[in-house]
C-alpha cells in the first residue's frame, strides 16, 4: 500500500484565491505562511474576471503564499487549469525564496490591460463604477 504524502507545497496566489476573494474557499484548511511579492520580472494582466501573471516583465506583483498539501495542490490545479490554461511553475519571490505560482502563456495575453501597480485587488477598486 502506497503511503499519502504529507509534504506541503508553497503557493503564491495572487487574485480570485486571495483571503477574501471568490475562489479562496478552495485553500480553507492551508496555512497562511504570509504576504509577499515576486521579484520585479513579471507582469500581471487584466484578464476580465481574473489576473494573468506572465514571466519576462518588469514589475514586481503582491499577493498571499499558502502551504497546501498533494490535494489541495490538485484542487488548485484544476481550478487553474493546469497545464492546458495556466502552468504551475517555480518562481522566486522577493526575499522568500521559491514558490509555486500559476503563470499565463504570455502569447495569449495580447491586448489585455497590465496592472501596473501589481496588485489585483487595488485594480479591482480603481476599476469599479462609482
Amino acid at each position: 500500500m502506497k503511503r499519502a504524502s504529507t509534504s506541503a507545497t508553497r503557493v503564491f496566489v495572487y487574485g480570485t484565491l486571495l483571503s477574501g476573494e471568490p475562489n479562496h474557499h478552495l485553500l480553507r484548511g492551508a496555512r497562511l505562511v504570509g504576504l509577499a511579492r515576486t521579484q520585479p520580472r513579471f507582469t500581471l494582466y487584466d484578464y476580465g474576471a481574473f489576473p494573468a501573471l506572465a514571466s519576462r516583465g518588469k514589475h514586481d506583483v503582491e499577493g498571499e503564499v499558502y502551504e497546501v498539501d498533494a490535494r489541495m495542490l490538485a484542487e488548485l490545479d484544476r481550478l487553474e487549469g493546469h497545464p492546458r490554461f495556466y502552468e504551475r511553475t517555480s518562481i522566486a519571490l522577493d526575499g522568500a525564496g521559491r514558490v509555486e505560482a500559476y503563470l499565463f502563456p504570455k502569447g495569449r495575453l495580447a491586448g489585455r490591460p497590465i496592472i501596473e501597480s501589481g496588485c489585483w485587488r487595488r485594480h479591482l477598486q480603481e476599476r469599479k463604477p462609482w
